[in-house]
């Protein structure tokens, strides 16, 4: 039987799925003075420190290099997959996440499960990204992906073409395929931090902006993806050597689409950078 653990990644107390499947995570905890009661993302093999910057990437990396599982997953505490279709009640959102027996019949089926894609519509990844945030740490993303990466190039370059990318850092999948694009991120996240460090504009980011490698791995994941398995471009179930599963996120806190909507516009009209998530 393929054994599975999905980190739930949480900086605070909070309601978690039941499964035996979820690990919930408390990520930044080697900065934190509070003891949340939960597996810790600064044990072992870990960047906890990183997490003001690194989101919840730093409970990834810890279990990747910590979990013995079959099968890896990140989840965070207020978005979780669903099979669920149709309106989900308020009081119903935490019960729709994935169960364990609807987790053992998806990886007996598929190799990776990603979030359905977004929709940008009216702009492509790039530009979206340019609007919304400071666009200079996703520029020397580019420089690194050239010297140490040069076959990522050409899928990296198509952002400024695209407009669906599977957002949120979430998935679950074989660990043979999490592993590698885990070491693949994580090399170019390093060192577009040793890097970044000589950039004047950055020391002056906000706490929130500050968080964009993050962000930026949100875009890398299909650059990877559509690399690594190039018949996914035309097909999002699967090509000669992987199949894949989207799934609908439900917030456990709902999204205020109307503030979301009107930030986005503002951004895009009005060259007001994002101030917060959503």
């Amino acid at each position: 039987m393929k054994s599975v653990e999905i980190a739930v990644a949480t900086h605070k107390k909070y309601a978690f799925p039941k499964g035996k499947s979820y690990i919930p995570l408390h990520v930044g905890a080697k900065l934190s003075k509070e003891d949340l009661k939960i597996a810790r993302d600064d044990t072992g093999k870990n960047i906890s420190d990183k997490n003001p910057n690194f989101c919840e990437l730093t409970g990834f990396y810890w279990l990747v290099n910590n979990s013995k599982a079959d099968f890896l997953g990140l989840v965070h505490y207020r978005r979780h997959f669903t099979l669920r279709t149709g309106v989900i009640k308020a009081d119903e959102r935490l019960n729709s996440a994935l169960s364990d027996n609807e987790i053992k019949k998806l990886i007996e089926n598929y190799d990776l499960i990603l979030p359905k894609k977004r929709n940008y519509y009216i702009e492509s990844l790039w530009s979206h990204y340019e609007h919304t945030l400071h666009i200079a740490p996703l520029e020397k993303t580019r420089e690194i992906i050239v010297k140490n990466y040069p076959e990522f190039l050409a899928e990296f370059d198509r952002l400024h073409e695209r407009k669906t990318a599977h957002m949120f850092n979430m998935l679950i999948g074989k660990r043979e395929i999490v592993e590698e694009y885990s070491k693949w991120l994580f090399d170019i996240l390093l060192t577009l931090e040793a890097e970044i460090k000589q950039d004047a504009e950055a020391e002056e980011y906000d706490a929130f902006h500050s968080r964009f490698y993050g962000r930026i791995s949100e875009l890398l994941l299909d650059v990877w993806l559509y690399t690594k398995y190039p018949g996914l471009k035309t097909s999002d179930k699967s090509d000669n050597e992987i199949k894949i599963k989207e799934l609908r996120v439900v917030d456990i806190e709902g999204v205020n689409w109307l503030k979301k909507g009107s930030s986005f516009l503002l951004a895009k009209f009005g060259g007001k950078k994002y101030g917060k998530s959503f």
